[in-house]
């Protein structure tokens, strides 16, 4: 491990543009997943409604991820980043006729809430190829001496941008409305492009000979599976989060358990966030030295605990407080996982390996909100929260015993 502080990275322009361009994508983002949870609930009173939102994101994402990998290895990544910003910003666009003229020709809740899960299905394909391009870029800017500390600041850009984008989605859909956070959204990501427009091209590592699409995809493939560090890591993160994915069900506590409105849903929306950049920050100057291994698990088991506290607390600064101590533990669990898939991966196939690492994050993500909008069918939300922690530590445990590489892991 690199004594060099993560704070120094910042030392080079161009990953600060780097940066800056993806703290805005990202505030853009949570924003964005905030106001849909709210406004598909508002239209149809169902939290299974939420749950397809993840659906109809994660469905695209996920069959288009290793085809991303294999296109972002072989191109040039800046041209690619911009391109695939401005479509997301288009299709964020088409939001705008439901929140701005959907009362003046009558649709009704159902029909917006269709169209929604429709423009999100076109997003999870730009998704697929959006998500895994700033963190294969880092390496050759920052270099491998410098790398575990970009990853730190890398994943403190993500959370603190998180933070600010559930809480400031929530605000903003309470003071000025859904149609004009929209705008605000969209906005946010045509100004990230500009800062992506100061960074420099990175070519291809295939510039003479490009693999076949299925080998060039097997390839990225074969590697996470060989590296047990890296595929206990992402099985554990994906499974861990869809279980535990209670910040799904947070429209429906803010609105008819905690009963505390648009503003209480934003704060608590934001909760762990903020518990996750707090430990980022203290990370940025007090680096984890020895026993990641064993400090992941046992973070992802704390996880689970909270997960569990949440779903059956029915005080408002209570339920608060386990989402922000979950968040915490999560964010510790974040940059172990980060820096272990960026240490252990080599420049020729980071793309593939990252757009691998998409689909257990997208999975865990999007999914996990299916899963909690099914489970909180199946079995009432709270009931459905309180399982999801629960089976959270039940996965802790398998892979703690089945991946000794993982438990004994020190980068």
């Amino acid at each position: 491990m690199s004594n060099i502080s993560p704070l120094q990275t910042l030392s080079i322009v161009e990953f600060r543009n780097l940066l800056s361009g993806r703290f805005l994508l990202i505030l853009a983002f949570r924003m964005l997943a905030t106001l849909l949870g709210w406004w598909v609930y508002q239209l149809t009173k169902d939290p299974f409604s939420i749950g397809l939102i993840g659906l109809s994101e994660v469905v695209p994402a996920v069959s288009c991820a290793l085809y991303a990998g294999h296109f972002i290895d072989m191109n040039e990544k800046k041209k690619l980043l911009i391109i695939c910003n401005y479509a997301y910003a288009i299709l964020i666009s088409l939001l705008l006729i439901p929140a701005f003229f959907g009362h003046k020709f009558n649709f009704s809740g159902h029909q917006i809430s269709y169209y929604i899960y429709g423009v999100i299905f076109f997003t999870g394909i730009v998704r697929a190829f959006l998500g895994p391009i700033v963190p294969s870029m880092i390496p050759k800017i920052v270099g491998k001496e410098k790398l575990a500390g970009a990853v730190t600041l890398n994943q403190a850009t993500f959370l603190s941008s998180s933070v600010l984008g559930h809480a400031l989605g929530g605000f903003l859909i309470a003071f000025i409305g859904i149609s004009w956070t929209l705008v605000i959204i969209i906005g946010l990501i045509l100004t990230a492009s500009l800062l992506f427009w100061q960074v420099n091209q990175q070519q291809s590592e295939y510039q003479d000979e490009t693999p076949k699409v299925f080998e060039s995809i097997k390839t990225g493939i074969s590697y996470i599976y060989k590296t047990k560090e890296i595929l206990g890591a992402l099985c554990l993160d994906m499974f861990a989060v869809l279980f535990g994915g209670a910040v799904a069900m947070i429209p429906v506590y803010a609105s008819d358990i905690l009963k505390v409105g648009a503003e209480g849903f934003g704060v608590l929306n934001a909760a762990s966030d903020i518990g996750s950049v707090c430990v980022i920050i203290s990370l940025s100057f007090f680096p984890l030295r020895k026993n990641q291994g064993k400090i992941l698990l046992a973070v992802v088991t704390g996880f689970g605990l909270c997960i569990i506290g949440f779903g059956l607390s029915a005080w408002y600064w209570l339920s608060f407080g386990f989402l922000v101590v979950s968040g915490m533990l999560d964010g510790i669990s974040v940059v172990i996982r980060g820096t272990i898939v960026q240490l252990k991966t080599p420049d020729h196939i980071r793309g593939r390996v990252l757009s691998t690492n998409s689909i257990f994050i997208m999975s865990s993500n999007e999914m996990g909100q299916f899963e909690s909008g099914l489970a909180a069918k199946l079995l009432g939300v709270v009931r459905s929260v309180v399982f999801g922690g629960i089976m959270t530590i039940v996965v802790v445990t398998i892979v703690g015993v089945t991946t000794p590489k993982l438990r004994k892991l020190q980068y």
